[in-house]
């Protein structure tokens, strides 16, 4: 699409938080990004206006269907003042890669790509620029042709809000205990699990409410089919460190292509460590316990960047990893995306788009 953005500025101006008082997702700024497809139009009036509410009929069909994807980035206030994002390319791949799961239409990427840099330049006042602060981003598309019936609607949005969030370690990073689930599933082969879709987020509810009143912070699910093989937390794709070698699942379509993911894989690779992209069974990860030689387990997601995994519990029994403490690989990572994303080294990969 290359018609012209649309611009109209709030009239009225949000106060901006502290960076010490921010939270994650509760805080929206000013401004949002809009555009409409009609089937027989396609993609049309890109537009910036205030942030505001959306106007949708009951029958809409996204409230039935469930017709909806989203994505999550974030941009960044380096210590030179100038503000990036953090592989936006990529994001806005797998939008599409949802979008045609779950048959809503593409988006151009250039499109897409400018949608996210015009609204951030716009809002650039509002990116934090304390450490382990930053704005997320968060694309949407949802279906609005209003009607009852089980078919691809023909009626969309895009829009595009953004929250300035705090550091998600306002006391710095500890290892979590992650319960190893058996009793739900979260994907199966052929299903959505590799889109990101709204349905995924609520089927996951339930199993996450019954592992913190269990004392876990987040859940680790096994594979629809045996319930064997390791897939990722509810919110983050998951890495295990056995001797020398560092595995994690396949992209075989039942977990997400995590961005975050890709960035370790690919600092790993360049730093020598082994990597295998594999099936892992939880009953090798157990075993590689009990012989010390599971030495760190680590998830990769947006929100955290890299989160220490200190604890499993698998059918009653708790396996302590490292020693509940920070591996040193973890460790790493996280330094070296953190470092990346705010600008603290050159960015040799490509990976910050500076707005």
């Amino acid at each position: 699409m290359s018609e012209a953005i649309r611009i109209t500025r709030a009239t009225a101006k949000k106060a901006k938080p502290k960076d010490s008082e921010l939270a994650f997702g509760t805080v929206f700024t000013d401004h949002m990004f809009l555009a409409d497809f009609q089937e027989e139009k396609g993609w049309y009036d890109p537009r910036i206006e205030p942030y505001g509410p959306l106007t949708l009929d009951p029958a809409t069909a996204v409230f039935h269907y469930a017709q909806a994807i989203f994505e999550g980035l974030k941009a960044f206030r380096g210590g030179d003042g100038k503000v990036r994002l953090f592989r936006p390319q990529k994001h806005v791949e797998r939008l599409n890669r949802s979008a045609r799961r779950i048959c809503i239409p593409e988006l151009d990427p250039d499109f897409a790509l400018r949608s996210l840099v015009e609204l951030v330049k716009l809002e650039r006042d509002w990116v934090p620029g304390s450490v382990g602060t930053s704005l997320y981003v968060r694309p949407t598309v949802i279906a609005t042709e209003p009607f009852l019936g089980v078919r691809p609607a023909r009626a969309y949005v895009y829009f595009v809000i953004l929250s300035p969030v705090g550091a998600y370690y306002p006391e710095g990073m500890n290892p979590v205990k992650i319960l190893v689930m058996e009793k739900y599933v979260r994907a199966v082969p052929g299903g959505v699990g590799e889109a990101k879709t709204g349905g995924n987020y609520a089927a996951s509810l339930l199993p996450a409410e019954e592992a913190h009143a269990a004392g876990f912070t987040q859940v680790l699910y096994l594979d629809g089919v045996h319930r064997r093989l390791i897939e990722e937390v509810g919110t983050m794709n998951i890495m295990v460190r056995i001797g020398d070698e560092v595995i994690t699942p396949p992209l075989a379509g039942t977990i997400l292509a995590g961005v975050t993911r890709d960035s370790a894989l690919a600092l790993l690779r360049e730093w020598g460590v082994a990597v295998s992209e594999r099936q892992i069974g939880i009953d090798e990860v157990i075993a590689a316990a009990r012989t010390g030689t599971l030495r760190e387990v680590w998830g990769t997601g947006t929100a955290a960047v890299i989160s220490p995994v200190g604890e499993l519990s698998y059918r009653g029994e708790r396996i302590v990893i490292n020693d509940g403490r920070i591996g040193d690989l973890t460790g790493r990572l996280y330094q070296a995306i953190v470092d990346i994303q705010c600008a603290r080294v050159p960015d040799t990969r490509g990976w910050t788009l500076e707005v």
